[in-house]
Order: C-alpha cells, then structure tokens, then sequence
C-alpha cells in the first residue's frame, strides 16, 4: 500500500502540474509522452462517441413520450429538441470554461472539490462513475441489439457478443488512448456523415422516399388527444436529455491531451456541442418534416434514413454506422473515468492503485476495473438494453447541476468582467439539468433508478471509509512529521528450513550477510516416519557444522505456518531491542508451468509470519536455469 506524501493538492490537481493561463498567445511545448496525448480531432473520436452515439436514441425518446398525446403531441418534437440544444450549448460554454480553471482534469469533482465542498465532490465523483460503468453496458447491448435486428439467428447468442465487444474496446484502450483514438476515428467519421449526409438529403424531400422498414409495424401513437400538459413536456425534455450524456468526457480527460491540453481539450468540447446540436435540430426538423410516426421494432433513425434515403445501400449504411458507433460508445468511458477515479485516488478516496500509469500514459488499472464491472452488469441483465436504461443518465445530471452550481460560486468568487452573465448562464443550466435529473429519477424509480438512489450514498460512504483508512495510517506513519533519527539494532534472522540442499546453503550465507545472529528451524511431526527425517535432518546437519544452530518447532496437527510464525513472535516478546528477520528460501523455476509442482511452504510461512508478526520477511529466490543438455 502506497501513502502520498504531504497534504493533497487543492481541486483535484497534482503537484507540478499546474497549467499556466492560456494568454492566447502561448505555443505548443513538446512534453514527455506527448506522443501517446490526443490531439483535437483524436479527442473527438476518443471521447465523443458516447455523445454521438445518443443521436440514435435521443430523438427517440422523445417522439416516444410526446407520442402519447397522438400527432398533437409529435408537433412538439422541434421545440422540446430546441430546448435540449439550448442547454447543450450552456453545458458546453459552461464545460469550457471548466476546463480552462481545471486543467488536471476531474469535471464536475474537481469544480465540487473546490468550491462546494468535500461532500458534493464526493456525490458528484459517485453519479459519474455510476453513468460512466452503465454507459459501457448500454451502449454495449444498444450496438449488439443492432446487430442481432438485422441478424435475429444471432440472439441468442448475445451475452457472449457483447462481452466480445467489451474484450476488444478494453484491449484497444490498454494500448494507449491515442491507439484508441486511431481505431475509433474512422467508425465516428462515418456515423457523423451519414447522419449529416442524411439530414442534407432530407431537407430536400417534400416526402418520404419510402417507409418500407415501417410497413407491417404497429403504430404506438396515441389516439384522441388534442392537448399537452407541462409534465408531458417536461418528461420528454428529461429523455430527450439523455442526448447529453458524455458532454462531461472532454473536462474530466483534459490531461490525456497534447500540449497546450486545455486549449485542444476546449476546441474538442465545443466541436462536440456544434456537431451534437445540429444533429439533435436536424434530425427533429425532419421528423416534423416527415410527420413520423414511431412504431414497434423499428427505430426513429432506420425510418428517417428510409424516408431520406429510401430502401437502398444507403439506407444500410447508416444502420451499419450506428450499431457501430453504438457498440463502441463505450470508449468515452475508458476515456474519462480512469483519468477520474487517478484524482480520487489521490485524493485518498480510492485505492492508490488507480493512480498508477502504465506505459502510453494509460490508467491500467482503472481500464481494467471499468472492464470487469461492466462485464459483471452485461451478465446481470442478459444483454439486454432496456433492463439499463432505467439506470442510464441520471447520474451524468446529478453531476451536470452540482458543476453548474459549482461554476456560480466560481464566478462569484473570482469575478471576472462579465462575471454576472456567466453566472446567471451556470444558475439556469443547473436549474434545468436540476429539473431533468427530479423528473427523469421519478419517472424511472419503480422501473430501477432506486438502485441508483440507493448506490449513490454508498458509494460515497465507500469514499469516505477509504479516505479515514488512509489518514489512520499517514497518521500512525508520522506521514508530514520529522522522524527520529534512525539508528541500528541488533539483527537476528530465522530462516526456516525442511533439508539440505545447496538452496540451504545460500539461504544461511544471506541470513549471516544480513543479522548479528541466525536460527534456522524445522517443523517437526510425531509420526513415526516424519521423526525418522528430522533424526535425519540434525544427523546431517551435524556432519555439516555450517556454524548455525538448528531448532526444531513440532506441530502436532501437521501445520507449517503458525509454529514458525509462534515462534518468531516468543522471540520479538523476548527480545525487544531486536530486528527479527525471516528469510525464506525459495526455488524459482525457469518455466512458467513448472511453478504449478512446488510445494508452496515458502507461502504458507509468508502468510503466517505477516498475519501474526511484525517482523521483516525476505524471499530468497533460487533461479532454477534450463537445462541446456
């Protein structure tokens, strides 16, 4: 276990690595694995496909919950749509100006951390992490869903595609994010054309082209009604809303980017806005344009490629696009949610573990962690997307409005010139991401979202407990004080042994290296024929006379950890001014399979001498070298 040293640097940020303001006028500098940092157009691929891929359901959710006031209701597509661009484009300006006062990253934590407190960090640092592992499951089984509609023979066989799916975007992401990127960049490229390709199309059409991927499907519009009420607004704006999960991903992975990092990250941030708006607006513009109906079995996307398109390759190539971008969504995740959970770590909130780096500058641990949570929830609900999505999204509004009202303190603390407009822009984000996130946990809660409500305060007592685990031991450690000065005791070193061998030799010409005095002992049984060895063993040992004295532990019951462990703990009692040492001797195979016929005692020993004392172990290895014969 790992203890920082010092106090934790103040919003999420390491020290020494503070970025100077951006004056406008700075140069890239080329830095230390640079080369395995996003640039502008890589970030776009790497962390906007959870973003992009919303297009093919959030326009959905909104016909489907304005079509039960009939075709009354569908006429209310564009401006619920608008109202949605409108706040995408206050997350956007809002995220922006996020990355520019948080340059290490964290998002809505590190916003929270530093001006609403430790405690709303925390809830804000949960709701991410719970939309980040859920966003890989969704997306996930959205993009297999796809795929098993155009293949249905493949159904049942799911589970196992989706957790394919999985194995490849986790191995692509522990290559390194720019690798990732690489990967992903074509798939994007090809999603975002075909949509914006579509919607160029459609806008020429005064009617469909065709509707034969409608044609058989039973229409789920309602009949009779002629009004809308506000709460039928307001939980078409909440789904709809779910169009906005990933906008967060570009300020929590600020630095996976090149140098300047917050300037790319800040052009990345507002291409996303730019290319989701207009998708989002043109899309609704032809639903209206089309007067869709939405049906059972087919998706609002598929219908609007046919009507642009018609029942061609085209037609196909979106669908292909989107299942796709679909299953692969999932990277927005392993982009951003590491990189969040190496600021907690160290922050003390998650095991150190999460901060540690591997080669191309990847998050390893946090990669994999996300990989085998999400493979565990792809097997909770079969792969199935619709046993998700009552989960889905929440979390990423609880972290929308606690980064708005963070970025309201912010500008009223700093107050810069116009500090007061971009304020009141923060207030009324956050008052509608507010709104969305009451109305969309009520209107989910008996189909699921009360294991969101339930999980987001455990998880922060989970924070919490960490974070007191870790300052009980920086304080037993003395972590920040000066120590005494160190001094040196009288060494005594055991070594545990079972015969002799040339493995013995080298242990006892350690032990004498390392201690004033060395005990080698033996366990010893009352079986007959295991008396006949130890008689054995200290006839031997007495032809040898290799100058140490040998002491024999019986164990009656036949166990090999707690004598040696019971004895090394009489000496530490009887000899309290010494260092009592264990060193255990040990074989290392030179193949890999051949570990699996050892014994395994050095161990067992190992085990019960750190579990009942507090002295020193030390394994010595004895390189088995192949046989060249």
């Amino acid at each position: 276990m790992s203890i920082h040293m010092g106090k934790p640097t103040a919003a999420g940020q390491a020290p020494g690595t503070e970025e100077p303001p951006d004056t406008g006028t700075a140069t890239p500098v080329a830095v230390a694995g640079d080369q395995h940092k996003l640039t502008a157009l890589q970030g776009l691929a790497a962390l906007s496909l959870d973003a992009m891929a919303s297009v093919a359901y959030g326009p959905e959710s909104i016909v489907l919950v304005l079509a039960a006031a009939g075709a009354y209701g569908m006429g209310f597509t564009l401006p619920v749509t608008l109202a949605i661009a409108a706040l995408l484009a206050v997350l956007v300006a809002s995220y922006r100006q996020v990355i520019a006062a948080f340059p290490d990253g964290g998002g809505s934590y590190a916003v929270a951390k530093r001006h609403l407190g430790r405690r709303t960090s925390l809830v804000a640092a949960a709701s991410l992490i719970l939309d980040y592992v859920l966003n890989v499951a969704v997306s996930v089984t959205a993009g297999v869903a796809a795929l098993t509609s155009a293949f249905p023979e493949l159904y049942g066989e799911r589970v196992w595609i989706c957790l394919g799916v999985l194995v490849l975007v986790t191995a692509v992401n522990l290559r390194g994010v720019v690798d990732s990127a690489k990967v992903f960049l074509v798939p994007t490229a090809l999603f975002v054309g075909s949509i914006l390709a579509m919607i160029t199309v459609g806008l020429f059409r005064d009617a469909p082209v065709s509707t034969a991927s409608a044609t058989g499907h039973a229409s789920v519009l309602g009949e009779g009604a002629t009004a809308v009420g506000a709460l039928l607004l307001l939980k078409a704006f909440a789904a709809g809303c779910s169009a906005l999960t990933g906008v967060e991903a570009v300020a929590n992975a600020v630095p996976s980017f090149r140098a300047p990092a917050a300037r790319r990250a800040q052009r990345t941030e507002v291409a996303l806005g730019a290319l989701l708006g207009v998708m989002l607006i043109g899309l609704s513009v032809l639903i209206g344009r089309f007067h869709l109906q939405p049906v059972e079995g087919v998706t609002v996307l598929a219908q609007l490629a046919d009507a642009s398109f018609g029942h061609n390759a085209a037609f196909y190539v979106v669908q292909f696009a989107t299942m796709v971008l679909l299953a692969l969504a999932a990277n927005t995740s392993f982009g951003g949610l590491p990189v969040l959970m190496s600021l907690l770590a160290r922050d003390n909130y998650l095991p150190h573990v999460f901060a540690l780096k591997a080669d191309r500058q990847v998050h390893r641990h946090g990669v994999v962690w996300l990989a085998l949570v999400s493979a565990a929830l792809l097997l909770f609900s079969g792969g199935d997307t619709n046993t998700l999505v009552p989960l889905f999204a929440i979390g990423v509004f609880v972290g929308f409005t606690i980064c708005q009202v963070g970025m309201v303190r912010h500008w009223y603390g700093e107050r810069p010139r116009g500090w007061r407009a971009k304020a009141v822009l923060n207030g009324f984000g956050a008052l509608l991401t507010g709104i969305s996130a009451v109305v969309v946990t009520a209107t989910k809660f008996t189909e699921g979202a009360w294991l969101i409500v339930l999980a987001l305060p455990l998880i922060v007592l989970g924070f919490e407990k960490i974070h007191r685990t870790y300052a009980d031991i920086g304080e037993r450690l003395e972590l920040g004080r000066i120590p005494v000065a160190p001094h040196r005791s009288r060494s005594l070193v055991v070594v545990p042994v079972s015969g002799l061998s040339r493995l013995t030799c080298q242990a006892l010409t350690a032990a004498r290296s390392l201690g004033d005095e060395v005990l080698a002992v033996t366990v010893t049984h009352p079986t007959p024929e295991d008396r006949q060895a130890a008689e054995a063993l200290r006839r031997d040992w007495e032809l040898w006379k290799p100058g140490v004295e040998l002491i024999e532990l019986s164990s009656p019951t036949r166990s090999l950890g707690r004598p040696v462990s019971g004895y090394v703990r009489e000496l530490t009692r009887t000899h309290p001014d010494t260092q009592v040492t264990v060193l255990i001797p040990e074989t290392e195979p030179a193949r890999l399979w051949q570990r699996l016929l050892q014994n395994q005692r050095g161990s067992v020993v190992a085990h019960a001498v750190r579990r009942d004392t507090d002295a020193v172990i030390c394994r010595l290895r004895f390189r088995v070298t192949p046989d060249t014969h």
